[in-house]
């Protein structure tokens, strides 16, 4: 056991010594780099170093959470008295508790996490120059925003009454940059970027660069629809946006509160038949992967959408026992506040179309390269967001279209949905190019 673990066990132990009925308590510690330049000329060159714990006391069924990064003996005695009598004036949750101590993960899988290469500040302005440059010598891009490089690494420790003792590291690299074409009032923004947990799996900054200078000279002149009703098709880099959708509505919080517009669909059809969207806790190197859940539960691989059928909500504790259920893994937690549940590897497995047929297929369409806003019903699912990208006419992406929205309701969306066969894993939550069919789009 590492010296943060014993002092996490020291810690609960001494809650539970002080009054308490079971603790937990969580170590988090990080340090980040980061660079940003713009115009060639230096704007930032940062390093920063943390650490932060937090106890969770129960009494009865009553808990409470404080935090602090004070780690002396004194310090510890203060915290343990405050949560106790927090606690205490606390009101009841007949939800809230431990997990069983059969329940809690034994073993940790190695999932690749951390880079052992901590880059210098000289590699992050190379790879920032790089982005830049490469993005400003686009024809017809007129200015920057700025490009930025970074690194990071953090330590989770966690321990509790009920015998769990784990701890796990994970580190992230990441460049982008942002450029501007056009002039005055005609002038068009866009951007790109990458992130990944070792370096050797990041993007080059080179092409990030001239990605995002290609992609805001296309946007140059855009022309305003009149409202209508068109095929769409989502770009990879938006299409996630709706499996993001559909885990805030099996988020197992919304369901026990009865808020979520999917709360009765459980084992029913969501999506069409060909579709499945899978939660992956224990994908090498990605970036929402993790060993252990916040509770200690050991999580797992699970089709949350399976061939189209609702298998599962996104479960902590406290909601498992709401809808009399088990934790399905998928509690997220900070220092400073209780576990809430939250997906990992969230993604939309791949079709078998590709996007060059998909866009082949569409006589008069749109192409959404960009949404704005979140108009999104929760209780309803109805949807309406601010949209941008390019029409899509006799199979080809013509002009550029802004200033328009995209409406509709979530269900009739989700089962209209056909994924290409593109699926690249670059946010946590991914999906191939997506065709939704019979979406209105309201114009001028």
């Amino acid at each position: 056991m590492s010296n943060t673990l014993d002092l996490l066990a020291d810690l609960v132990a001494k809650a539970k010594r002080a009054g308490a009925d079971a603790a937990d308590a969580l170590f988090v510690e990080g340090v980040s780099v980061s660079h940003a330049r713009r115009l060639g000329k230096l704007e930032k060159l940062e390093r920063a170093e943390g650490h932060d714990l937090g106890l969770r006391v129960f009494v009865g069924k009553r808990q409470a959470v404080v935090s602090s990064n004070d780690r002396s003996a004194k310090a510890l005695d203060g915290l343990v008295e405050r949560a106790i009598a927090m606690a205490k004036a606390g009101l009841e949750d007949p939800h809230c508790g431990l997990a069983e101590p059969g329940d809690i993960a034994k073993t940790l899988p190695d999932l690749d996490l951390v880079d052992p290469v901590e880059p210098s500040a000289e590699t992050l302005m190379a790879r920032a120059a790089a982005a830049e440059e490469a993005a400003l010598a686009v024809a017809g891009v007129t200015n920057s925003e700025g490009a930025e490089a970074g690194w990071s690494s953090s330590r989770v420790a966690l321990a509790a009454t009920n015998g769990l003792a784990v701890e796990y590291a994970r580190s992230s690299h990441s460049v982008s940059a942002a450029v501007i074409a056009g002039e005055g009032t005609a002038m068009e923004r866009d951007y790109d970027w990458s992130s990944a947990l070792h370096g050797a799996d990041l993007d080059d900054p080179a092409r990030i660069g001239r990605e995002a200078g290609e992609r805001v000279v296309r946007r140059l002149n855009p022309r305003k629809l009149e409202t209508c009703k068109l095929p769409v098709i989502l770009d990879p880099r938006v299409s996630g946006s709706l499996v993001r959708h559909l885990a805030t509505a099996i988020n197992g919080a919304s369901i026990a509160r009865g808020t979520s517009y999917l709360k009765t669909k459980m084992g029913q059809p969501v999506f069409g038949p060909g579709i499945s969207i899978v939660d992956d806790p224990f994908r090498k190197r990605g970036l929402a992967s993790k060993p252990v859940d916040g509770e200690g539960i050991a999580p797992q691989r699970r089709a949350i959408i399976d061939k189209g059928v609702l298998t599962t909500w996104i479960l902590d504790l406290r909601s498992a026992r709401q809808l009399g259920l088990k934790s399905t893994g998928h509690a997220a937690r900070g220092t400073t506040s209780p576990p809430s549940p939250s997906a990992t590897n969230l993604y939309m497995e791949a079709g078998a179309v590709s996007r060059a047929a998909m866009i082949a297929d569409v006589k008069r369409g749109l192409y959404v390269t960009e949404f704005i806003g979140m108009g999104v019903n929760g209780v309803t699912g109805d949807y309406s967001r601010g949209a941008a990208g390019f029409m899509i006419e006799d199979g080809a992406l013509t002009y550029p279209v802004s200033e328009v929205t995209i409406a509709g309701n979530l269900l009739d969306m989700f089962m209209r949905a056909t994924p290409a066969d593109d699926l690249v894993f670059r946010h946590g939550t991914d999906a191939p190019t997506l065709r939704l069919d019979g979406c209105t789009i309201a114009g001028r």
